[in-house]
């Protein structure tokens, strides 16, 4: 039994469709088991105290992650090692391990680092956390996650090359199985610090996972006795822009959850929620167009198809645009039935769903902007022009902090401000709704950032942008009847189902859903959507039967 599990764990997925529809598959079960992981985690702790503990001591690991563990991306490795068994098995071989040793040199040399100043570090960033003895603790085993995490990014690379995509793709799904064990058996035998080892035992999982093949194919053997300098210097450059845009990502969450420990407790916790509910539509519809548009734009730049590049892309932000449009308004208007259906059982009260359904709220307004960003930055990185996505980080990183920092500070001094934002998310009179100021800065930070590279690349390319407006009227427009219908079903359905219940808020919820997504269609289909049709073309031509590009996924981004 054992040898037929490992036999179709090591199976070798010679087809593009099969691998990428692989990865699919298993990205969504990826994200129902971080839901899960969310609720366990929601339903054992309630939004409070242990919670913000437990998210504020990710920061620190997850930025030496971030930063030192995106050198060995796959992105970055795979056609180093690639070209190199092109030539022979033996300089692939020296490759790897040049770079693994070097690799773990250095990201167990950060780790070492950050756990003697830690103790600095962490009362500074995180100054409202009271038991910052227990906070520096959980921190100091983390960083336990950094090394295996960034570990098991560099042997991912050996997986890809193999084509060994179920072994890579059950990686995430093992590393929420350990942080859900760590809450449900490791916790009440070690406390908050269970959670900390549910999270080591998930990166472990994670890495031990492919170790298994990464060992039988011959390609991880020998530890150097010397590096290759030059190899390394040329890896590190490649590397450069992308960790620096990594970092200003982290950096800019770490200020983020840094103020949030100064405001009401549980404000980590809800920031932290509602910000892993954006991710979900931003991470099936930004990520997934962008992803699967890249390697066509590099063709065609590549070939010197200018029209044909421009088309591609605008192809790519009209359905971004046509789907995440109705999605935000559909998180908007459902806010408080989504939360309370995925996070409401246990500790996770009333006034927990009302905050964190304003939160997602706010963050839902920029899900548009933020997945075409991710569709410009891989246009640029297509054209080779690593720069504007650089500073477009920093000014956005920047510009996010600046403002949260100014809301949260219009929330304590200026009441207007406050009971305003309180009224329009229906939070009136809660306790800790200053954490909302999070939200709206990022989410403002983020619209500046899509509207700057929106205007650089409109400069490089006039008229480039002409059939968007169209597909931005057209699902506006349609997505605001869905929006203004989906509030009338939840009023009418309201007295139908017991909303005491999960099970009557879920009907209340998916019935207005509905609704609403009909009114949608009709709608399109009145105005001639292009987009309608073309969706519905595919369908109709079996979509599943087509040879789609296979995405660059990074074990990074399970952070």
């Amino acid at each position: 039994m054992r040898e037929k599990i490992f036999g179709i764990l090591n199976r070798k997925i010679e087809g593009l469709h099969e691998a990428a529809y692989l990865l699919g598959v298993f990205t969504v079960l990826s994200q129902i088991l971080a839901l899960l992981r969310d609720r366990v985690l929601a339903s054992a702790f309630g939004v409070g105290h242990t919670l913000d503990v437990y998210y504020a001591a990710f920061e620190i690991p997850d930025f030496l992650l971030a930063t030192v563990g995106s050198i060995v991306s796959i992105s970055v490795l795979v056609p180093f090692i690639t070209h190199r068994l092109e030539k022979s098995e033996g300089e692939a071989r020296e490759f790897i391990s040049t770079m693994f040793s070097f690799f773990s040199i250095l990201i167990v040399g950060c780790s070492v680092v950050a756990f003697f100043f830690i103790p600095y570090l962490a009362p500074r960033v995180f100054p409202g956390i009271a038991d910052k003895a227990t906070l520096i603790h959980m921190a100091r085993i983390m960083l336990l996650s950094p090394i295996f995490l960034g570990l098991s990014n560099f042997v991912a690379s050996i997986t890809q090359v193999g084509k060994r995509f179920l072994v890579y793709a059950l990686s995430p799904l093992v590393y929420n199985i350990g942080i859900i064990i760590g809450a449900v058996f490791l916790y009440p035998v070690f406390g908050i610090y269970g959670l900390a080892y549910g999270v080591i035992l998930g990166t472990i999982m994670h890495l031990g996972v492919q170790m298994p093949f990464v060992w039988k194919s011959g390609l991880f053997r020998a530890w150097p006795l010397c590096f290759d300098w030059p190899v390394i210097k040329k890896v590190f450059l490649i590397s450069i822009p992308r960790t620096i845009t990594l970092a200003m990502t982290q950096i800019t969450v770490l200020a983020l959850v840094g103020m949030a420990s100064v405001m009401a407790t549980g404000s980590i916790a809800v920031f932290n929620f509602s910000n892993n509910l954006q991710n979900v539509p931003l991470a099936i519809i930004g990520m997934s167009y962008s992803l699967a548009a890249f390697p066509t734009l590099s063709k065609f730049i590549s070939t010197n198809k200018v029209e044909e590049y421009l088309s591609h892309m605008s192809a790519a932000l009209r359905h971004t645009i046509f789907w995440s449009i109705p999605v935000s308004v559909v998180f908007i208007v459902l806010r408080a039935q989504i939360v309370r259906v995925i996070y409401g059982a246990g500790k996770f009260d009333w006034n927990g769903t009302r905050l964190v359904a304003a939160s997602l709220a706010i963050f839902s307004i920029s899900v548009l902007a933020q997945a075409l960003v991710l569709i410009f930055i891989r246009a640029y990185y297509a054209k080779g022009d690593t720069k504007k996505s650089l500073y477009a980080s920093l000014v956005t990183g920047t510009l996010s902090i600046g403002l949260s920092y100014l809301f949260a500070r219009m929330f304590a001094g200026f009441d207007g401000f406050r009971f305003f934002i309180e009224h329009l998310f229906r939070v009136d009179g809660l306790p800790g709704t200053e954490v909302l100021a999070l939200a709206l800065g990022f989410s403002i930070a983020q619209i500046v950032n899509c509207v700057m590279l929106w205007i650089w690349f409109s400069r490089e390319h006039p008229g480039f942008a002409a059939p968007l407006y169209r597909t931005l009227f057209q699902s506006f427009s349609a997505s605001v009847i869905m929006g203004f219908v989906s509030y009338l079903a939840l009023n009418f359905f309201s007295v139908i189902f017991n909303l005491n219940k999960v099970a009557g808020i879920f009907m209340q919820g998916f019935l207005s859903g509905l609704v609403g997504i009909a009114a949608c269609i009709l709608i399109l289909k009145l105005l001639k959507s292009r987009e309608l049709e073309e969706t519905i073309d595919v369908l109709h031509r079996k979509f599943w039967r087509s040879r789609p590009i296979m995405p660059d996924v990074n074990a990074t981004d399970l952070q």
